[in-house]
């Protein structure tokens, strides 16, 4: 095997991705403190041609050097939008038809192996704050909680990695 150079990775430019078919999938970010863990998620999001995501909150925006040094030029190609109230984007999404799913440890929450997406609708995944989790008021207001089964002490995963775990695992169900 031989490592591919990134003139070989057939990458998209910006107005490509702007006009390529998104993965119907909403990433909701409430009141996420860390500037890098934001800019990562918008990495992740590049990379598997989210649809949007939502800034609430607490939740630093662009243009952010500290944003930027980990998000790589993604803001720039993810389609994003500030809103001060979480629950304000939940309404507004749920009256157009999308699912919205908390990513939390909560009672009745369905494992995310266990998640299976219905193939023609529109998703929402909120991910919370690093010290406090999504919200009660969103999580009661979720059509449903996933959480990511944990098996070691700590039950607790940064932000960005549970973000890529999850947006993964749903992308490529949705991919089938």
């Amino acid at each position: 095997m031989r490592k591919l150079k990134n003139s070989e990775l057939d990458r998209l430019s910006v107005s490509d991705f702007k006009n390529a078919k998104k993965t119907p999938l909403i990433i909701i970010l409430d009141n996420i403190r860390s500037l890098n863990n934001i800019g990562s998620i918008f990495r992740t999001s590049d990379a598997f041609l989210i649809e949007k995501i939502y800034l609430c909150g607490i939740t630093a925006t662009p243009p952010n050097k500290d944003i930027h040094k980990t998000a790589l030029g993604s803001t720039d190609t993810v389609h994003w939008e500030y809103a001060k109230n979480t629950m304000d984007v939940i309404k507004h999404l749920k009256q157009n038809g999308v699912k919205i799913c908390s990513v939390e440890q909560a009672e009745h929450a369905t494992m995310l192996n266990d998640f299976k997406p219905e193939p023609q609708a529109a998703y929402a995944l909120v991910f919370g704050n690093e010290v406090k989790g999504v919200d009660q008021d969103v999580v009661t207001a979720s059509d449903l909680v996933i959480e990511i089964p944990q098996f070691g002490t700590k039950h607790s995963l940064n932000i960005s990695v549970s973000a890529g775990v999850v947006i993964w695992d749903v992308f490529s169900k949705l991919s089938l």
